[in-house]
């Protein structure tokens, strides 16, 4: 393991690798739980903690892109992981060094709730005239979060009128995917990771996305909690976040249908409530 880290072929690095590079015959290497996309290790030294993922699986991201923004928002505050550096393996898998923020979120409250949905809304004010130079890649919305829909008309041809009535935009940094997988939590801090999906989109979209994925992961009542959170920090109406959740959970569906996503025992139960209690949707979806 420790030679795979002294066998990568580092494309870009901070000064805070001088760190790694000092005690390379004296590190402490643990893997970590990884997803389906790529395998993920702690690494220590005497000083610092770090994180080193491998895309050494199907998806092979632009990480260049990745170590870009999280360098553009570290700078600017914003609750994410400090870059490190970036670059190849052997087998030319992309990798990814970042620092060691702690491990994700595991039990919620009201509380942490209201906070985590502060956490990304302070993303979201992040001008995208601040990234500079860099210039965050744009993706179709339709084709980017939903995968072969084509194969799935009932669900394209709901979505087609949900989305040309949203107006989606594409003017602010969203994030993707922001799960509670993906924050972490130390000693009362939040780190948002992997950001695979971090594109200029819609607000609305990024918060419908996690709305829903709380819902049918958490539950009902945290729910209405984080919900209510995200409407009295902003200025958006809950008629607005209403299609945008019928247009998230749509993405749910399409997903379920193509892949393994996780599911409890309650879970599919919890889907057929949110379709039933959304006037977008309906149960025939499921």
């Amino acid at each position: 393991m420790r030679e795979l880290v002294r066998n990568i072929r580092w494309i870009e690095k901070s000064m805070d690798f001088e760190s790694l590079e000092k005690h390379s015959d004296s590190l402490d290497v643990t893997p970590l739980e990884s997803g389906l996309e790529a395998e993920v290790i702690k690494i220590c030294t005497p000083e610092s903690g770090f994180v080193l993922k491998i895309w050494n699986r199907h998806s092979k991201p632009e990480v260049g892109i990745q170590y870009k923004l999280l360098d553009v928002l570290y700078r600017q505050g914003k609750a994410v992981s400090k870059p490190i550096g970036w670059g190849v393996d052997e087998s030319d898998n992309p990798v990814l060094l970042t620092s060691f923020d702690g491990l994700p979120v595991n039990r919620v409250d009201q509380s942490k709730l209201t906070q985590l949905a502060k956490v990304l809304l302070d993303i979201h004010k992040v001008p995208l005239e601040s990234l500079g130079d860099f210039k965050l890649p744009q993706h179709e919305f339709v084709r980017y979060f939903y995968p072969g829909i084509h194969d799935h008309p009932d669900i394209e041809n709901l979505l087609v009128q949900l989305v040309e009535r949203a107006k989606i935009k594409q003017d602010s940094i969203i994030h993707g995917d922001y799960n509670l997988g993906n924050i972490l939590e130390k000693d009362g801090n939040y780190t948002v990771i992997d950001w695979t999906n971090g594109q200029p989109g819609d607000p609305r979209f990024d918060m419908a996305w996690s709305n829903v994925l709380i819902r049918i992961y958490v539950s009902e009542k945290y729910y209405s909690v984080y919900r209510s959170a995200f409407l009295s920090e902003t200025n958006y109406t809950d008629e607005e976040l209403l299609l945008f959740e019928a247009i998230a959970c749509l993405r749910w569906i399409l997903l379920n249908r193509i892949a393994v996503l996780p599911k409890r025992k309650n879970t599919i139960s919890r889907v057929k409530t949110l379709l039933l209690s959304n006037p977008y949707l309906h149960a025939k979806l499921l």
